[in-house]
């Protein structure tokens, strides 16, 4: 197992801060240049699209982190609302609310439903901003953490992505087909390393260039539907596929798991140590709860492993996440 100073070793060597100027706060995507935009687009000849994102409700796969949990969905206006007050009337719920509403039902034959929903920003399918992770106090290009309150994220937060999209030309890399898993990657023990992802682009004949958006099929989302524990592991990338994403010049990376990387760290005296070397020195985005499976199929069916990205977030204020249905467009 490394130590942290092998972990500061190579944060040194994939910190980007000042490559885009001193106050850039969306790192690599930088890299997704207009004319990467072109060639994604290029790459749709089928008009086959992939929704890779999953359900928001309550049957999803939080719950074993005590700090997030699954959508709770609320209707607030329906049908029942608008029988009930043309029978009894608004006053005797003595509101403003039944009296307004009671008014648009009195006034013709519309009637409408309204609802709205509550939860964390990385409920299910989902971006890590920038601002998600940090430590020695700061953030990716040298802001400081405490720019982040409760107000949000002054710096690096989620609404500063707007600017690029995101799309961008996607390649996924099935590291179930190459295990020749049936169902997922199972093995916390086997993390997946950077050879591995070498391995799987070969063996799927795809290359990854500067700008792509690589998407990692790990199966556990899959499993997922099997179970509904939210709280097994599975394989994720080991912490040195840091390096990797950062010499082939990736945009952003994305997987079907719940954190992208392998949930045993690899690095003694610290947890989620890509995450640390991806959002806050390299300024790379996380996506989580991808599913891939379609996608994955169609692709070892067609043989191609490379599609338009069209992946992007909700500019929320200030988020340090947010939830998105990606699509994959072939």
């Amino acid at each position: 197992m490394a130590g942290m100073t092998d972990f500061r070793r190579v944060a040194d060597d994939v910190r980007n801060w000042g490559r885009w100027g001193e106050h850039d706060e969306i790192g690599t995507l930088n890299f997704i240049t207009a004319e990467k935009v072109a060639e994604a687009a290029s790459l749709v000849t089928r008009g086959e699209v992939f929704a890779l994102g999953v359900d928001f409700g309550s049957s999803g796969p939080q719950g074993a982190f005590h700090y997030r949990q699954n959508p709770m969905h609320v209707m607030t206006v329906d049908g029942g609302d608008a029988t009930t007050l043309l029978e009894y009337g608004p006053t005797w719920l003595q509101n403003p609310t039944a009296v307004q509403l009671s008014g648009y039902s009195e006034a013709g034959p519309m009637r409408f439903n309204d609802d709205l929903i509550i939860m964390p920003l990385q409920a299910a399918t989902q971006w890590d901003a920038l601002s998600h992770v940090y430590y020695d106090d700061t953030l990716y290009n040298g802001f400081p953490a405490s720019s982040v309150t409760s107000l949000g994220a002054r710096h690096c937060g989620i609404d500063k992505v707007d600017v690029k999209g995101i799309t961008s030309r996607g390649v996924l890399l099935d590291l179930v087909r190459l295990r020749g898993e049936a169902v997922y990657c199972a093995d916390v023990d086997a993390p997946i390393m950077p050879a591995e992802l070498d391995a799987a682009a070969a063996a799927q004949g795809v290359s990854v260039t500067p700008g792509d958006i690589v998407l990692i099929r790990t199966g556990w989302w899959a499993r997922f539907l099997e179970t509904g524990d939210g709280a097994e592991p599975g394989a994720g990338l080991d912490w040195t596929c840091a390096s990797w994403l950062h010499d082939h010049r990736v945009a952003a990376v994305a997987a079907d798991n719940l954190m992208v990387e392998n949930p045993v760290s690899g690095v003694d005296g610290t947890i989620l140590p890509m995450h640390m070397l991806c959002l806050r020195d390299m300024g790379m985005m996380f996506g989580e709860y991808w599913d891939l499976t379609a996608l994955a199929a169609d692709c070892a069916a067609d043989g191609t492993y490379a599609f338009q990205l069209v992946a992007p977030p909700l500019r929320v204020t200030g988020g340090v996440g947010s939830p998105l249905n990606p699509i994959a467009i072939k």
